[in-house]
């Protein structure tokens, strides 16, 4: 399973918006979880939110800044990440396992990784 990633918005000043979008490159089954999860210099990599694909369960670690979504019909999970504040700044990255974890969502759960995409918000 492989993952192709952009960032819809570029470069972005403190308080704006970036849409993220991860196409898996295969079909995602309805009882699979994909998320995102970032990782800024020198620090661990961490969970910013996950999806199980049929829609039935969502977390975010921010959700009144971050939402997660996917259309199904073109394999591609999004991030729309509002009011960026500079210390959103990482590289993030799209994420798969197979199924919904009940513990807790750091990044050694999850088996599939696309190779990140870099966000920076200005102040």
């Amino acid at each position: 399973l492989r993952f192709s990633c952009s960032v819809w918005g570029g470069l972005v000043q403190a308080g704006g918006s970036l849409r993220l979008s991860c196409t898996a490159s295969r079909r995602i089954y309805s009882s699979n979880v994909m998320g995102w999860f970032r990782q800024a210099p020198g620090k661990e990599r961490e969970f910013v939110a996950a999806m199980r694909w049929n829609g039935s369960r969502k977390l975010s670690a921010d959700p009144v800044r971050f939402t997660i979504s996917r259309d199904s019909t073109k394999n591609t999970l999004y991030l729309q990440m509002n009011s960026l504040k500079p210390n959103d700044t990482a590289v993030y990255y799209c994420a798969a396992r197979s199924s919904w974890y009940a513990g807790a969502w750091t990044h050694s759960i999850m088996d599939y990784w696309g190779k990140g995409t870099q966000v920076t918000v200005s102040s």
